[in-house]
């Protein structure tokens, strides 16, 4: 293998990252608004929608992505392993996006059978490009440092996709569709398709793949998948992603509802006010008409408005977290850093369930804590999967980073699929009914437990797999130290 512990440059990093602001415009619009739009702007029943989130994520993700990952470990190019699929599949993902955000009108079944194949090829394209970009990060460097500060470039990117997401999305869509949200999520979502397809573009042509395999290593597929089921941090990293994503998308997913139908309007109204968020945004408007400008077109209704100015609250919060992440994880390692700052972001999710409508204050500090805290683990849970690879090659001598990295990609897509899935079948259970102009109080506890005790559940059980994870500070030293060395033997 080459002996590259090559210090990365920013114009490199940053062009690695753009690769996951453009992933994120989409996974974090899944994340956030898939659910409600299918059951509030496509008009598909809260059940149907979540067997086609669940089902189509099942097999675009869980049967797709392991055979994605051997896949790209055999892809032999002269651009290398994982850069040229995220070229190949840059305008496919591109073009299926905005078909998924389509609303065409067919009758019932129509839009059914429509949204789950649209669905289905969308997971699919997003495992052939995220894989090969997750694994890239694997190579790039042998540094382990390195790559804890690529992954905080990578997460800035994230964050700043998360903001556009949930902050700007629904403020865009009425702006573009003059109030017709269908209309706007296809408009919106077919610029963001367009520009991450150039984003994808500029991540192949300014990464270098240096962490290259011998061209002797041969391993078939059965010898690597014999090789992960006796990888213990392997089969602990896929549970631990699988429960992370699980809690993303359930707490993600329930926001916009717990705004709507939980909080108390008049306690909303009067907290924009008092914070004097109200009169920023008029101010706002104020200043770009006299410009000959058109308004900004801020969600009138109090809970949406409260709801993106929230998500914007937590992302910056996320992104303060993430410039702590890399000195803590130098110093302390990554696994103690991340089983921390995990638990901690998950008590402040749990405070949630005991918080009245009215505390809109509350909500928003107790919203401050999980972000800091949740931003330090953001960058740490990529790079250990990358320390993963590192294990692997160090105990079996063969290096098979794209099948290693389908553990994050398939608990990525397991737990999207379960957790938005879940977000659905939760609301139909207790008896939620779109559009409606008042909802059951069965189905506003159900919303309350939702994004409290149902989100932290997954991430309390992640903290506690931790205590199996043995790739801790010291071992990742170790590791680091010795592949170095052998490299460097079988270099000479």
């Amino acid at each position: 293998m080459s002996i590259e512990n090559h210090q990365l440059s920013v114009t490199e990093k940053v062009g690695y990252a753009l690769g996951d602001l453009a992933a994120n415009l989409i996974f974090q619009t899944l994340v956030t608004f898939i659910a409600f739009f299918y059951t509030d702007v496509y008009g598909i029943p809260a059940g149907w929608a979540a067997l086609i989130i669940f089902w189509a994520g099942i097999l675009g993700g869980a049967v797709f992505t392991p055979i994605m990952g051997a896949i790209a470990d055999r892809t032999r190019t002269r651009w290398g392993k994982f850069r040229p699929w995220i070229l190949w599949t840059a305008v496919p993902f591109g073009v299926i996006v905005m078909l998924t955000f389509a609303t065409p009108d067919f009758a019932p079944t129509g839009k059914l059978i429509y949204a789950g194949v649209t669905y289905l090829l969308l997971v699919m394209l997003y495992s052939a490009n995220n894989l090969p970009y997750s694994a890239l990060s694997g190579v790039l460097t042998g540094s382990m440092s390195e790559r804890n500060s690529l992954s905080s470039y990578r997460f800035v990117a994230v964050m700043i996709a998360q903001f556009i997401i949930q902050v700007l999305v629904l403020p865009i869509v009425l702006i573009l569709g003059d109030g017709d949200k269908a209309i706007g999520f296809e408009r919106t979502m077919t610029i963001l398709a367009c520009a991450g397809v150039v984003m994808l573009i500029i991540t192949f042509l300014t990464t270098k793949e240096r962490v290259i395999p011998r061209p002797e290593q041969e391993s078939s597929v059965k010898d690597d998948l014999r090789d992960l089921v006796q990888n213990r941090p392997w089969v602990i990293m896929l549970v631990l992603t699988t429960l992370v994503f699980v809690a993303l998308a359930l707490k993600g997913g329930s926001y916009v509802y717990y705004f709507a139908e939980y909080m108390s309007e008049p306690a909303l109204v009067a907290f924009l006010e008092n914070i004097g968020f109200n009169g920023f945004i008029d101010g706002l408007n104020s200043t770009l008409i006299g410009m000959g400008l058109t308004e900004f077109r801020w969600p009138e209704d109090p809970a949406t408005s409260a709801f993106s100015l929230y998500n914007a609250t937590s992302i910056i919060c996320q992104i303060i977290g993430i410039f702590f992440s890399k000195a803590l994880a130098d110093r302390y390692g990554k696994r103690n850093v991340f089983g921390i700052f995990l638990f901690i972001s998950t008590v402040f999710l749990l405070v949630y369930l005991f918080f009245p409508p009215d505390a809109v204050g509350l909500v928003f500090l107790a919203q401050v804590g999980h972000g800091l805290a949740y931003g330090v683990t953001v960058p740490l849970l990529w790079a250990m999967i990358a320390d993963v690879a590192d294990y692997s090659e160090w105990k079996n001598n063969r290096r098979a980073t794209g099948i290693i990295f389908s553990a994050m990609i398939f608990g990525l897509k397991v737990g999207l699929a379960v957790g938005g899935a879940l977000v659905a079948m939760l609301l139909s259970f207790y008896g939620y009914e779109a559009g409606a102009a008042e909802q059951t109080a069965d189905t506003v506890g159900g919303i309350r437990l939702l994004v409290s005790l149902y989100a932290s559940l997954p991430f309390l059980i992640g903290c506690g797999l931790l205590f199996w994870y043995e790739i801790d500070k010291g071992m990742e030293d170790r590791i680091e130290n010795d592949l170095l060395v052998s490299r460097a033997k079988n270099v000479s």
